[in-house]
C-alpha cells in the first residue's frame, strides 16, 4: 500500500520548536494530516521519541525514532532507527561527544521533556542546537553501528546544508539517499549536485504544527500492508539504502 509519511519533525525538545509541538499533539495532527509514517527528529536528541511512540499508538500512525545531528562541520544529518532501543542507547552515546553550553531559554527557547499525556517531565539544561564533537564521517559512522539510516539533512538549504556548508559531497562517508526539503527541486539536483542514482525524500522539518505536511503535499512511499511496528520500520529504512 502506499503510505505518506514525514521523516523531519522537531518536537518541544528542539529548542526551535515550538511549546505547542508536544509529542501528543504531533501524532495528532499527523493523524489528521492523513500522514501514516512520522520520525521525531530533534536536534541532538531522542528524549522525546518514548513519548512519542506511546502517543502515535493511540492514533494508529507509525512513528520512527530518529534525531537531526549537527556535525563538528555544522552539517545537518538525520538519524533514523528501526528501534526505539537503538534510537535510546546511541542518545546514550552521544552525551559524551555533546558541546555543553548552557541553554539560553530567553534566547533560544525551553527543551522540554514530555510524557505521552503532555506532561513536563525535565528540561534538557544545555543547549542541543550546537555543533557536535564529532565531524561528519565520524559521527555517521557511530550513528551506524548503532542500526541508524543516515542522510544529509535539506541539501537545498543554505543553512546547515552539506552542499552549501562543504560546497561539494565528500568521498566518505557515502550516502545513498538525501534529503530535498522542496521537491520540485529534485530533478534540477539529481545528477547535477546529487548523484543521478541517489534516492531522495522530501520531509517538512515541522517546528510548528501547521508545517507538519497534509498526506496530498508529503512523500510517499510503498509499505507492505501485513507489516507492523518495528518490522515496518526495518522495511522502510532497508527500501532507502
Amino acid at each position: 500500500m502506499e503510505v505518506a509519511y514525514d521523516l523531519h519533525v522537531h518536537s518541544c525538545l528542539s529548542p526551535c520548536g515550538d511549546d505547542d509541538m508536544t509529542p501528543a499533539n504531533i501524532a495528532g495532527m499527523a493523524a489528521l494530516k492523513g500522514l501514516s509514517v512520522v520520525a521525531l527528529t530533534d536536534h541532538n536528541s531522542a528524549k522525546n521519541c518514548p513519548a512519542f511512540f506511546k502517543a502515535c499508538e493511540e492514533v494508529g500512525v507509525l512513528p520512527i525514532p530518529g534525531m537531526e545531528l549537527t556535525t563538528a562541520e555544522d552539517i545537518h544529518v538525520v538519524a533514523l532507527f528501526k528501534t526505539l532501543e537503538e534510537a535510546m542507547a546511541f542518545d546514550t552515546w552521544l552525551q559524551d561527544i555533546r558541546v555543553r553550553i548552557p541553554n539560553r531559554v530567553d534566547i533560544f527557547g525551553r527543551q522540554q521533556i514530555m510524557d505521552e499525556n503532555d506532561n513536563v517531565i525535565g528540561e534538557e539544561p544545555d543547549l542541543l542546537i550546537n555543533a557536535l564533537s564529532y565531524d561528519i564521517e565520524s559521527l555517521v559512522t557511530e550513528a551506524r553501528a548503532h542500526g541508524a539510516l543516515c542522510y544529509p539533512a535539506h541539501v537545498d538549504k543554505e543553512a546547515n546544508g552539506i552542499l552549501a556548508t562543504l560546497g561539494f559531497l565528500p568521498e566518505e562517508p557515502k550516502f545513498s539517499v538525501f534529503e530535498v526539503h522542496d521537491a520540485e527541486k529534485i530533478p534540477a539536483y539529481l545528477g547535477t549536485q546529487l548523484p543521478g542514482d541517489a534516492k531522495t525524500v522530501t520531509s517538512s522539518d515541522a517546528h510548528y504544527l501547521w508545517d507538519i505536511r497534509e498526506a496530498e503535499e508529503a512523500g510517499r512511499m510503498e509499505l507492505p500492508e501485513e507489516l507492523a511496528g518495528d518490522e515496518a520500520r526495518a522495511w522502510i529504512l532497508g527500501s532507502l539504502l
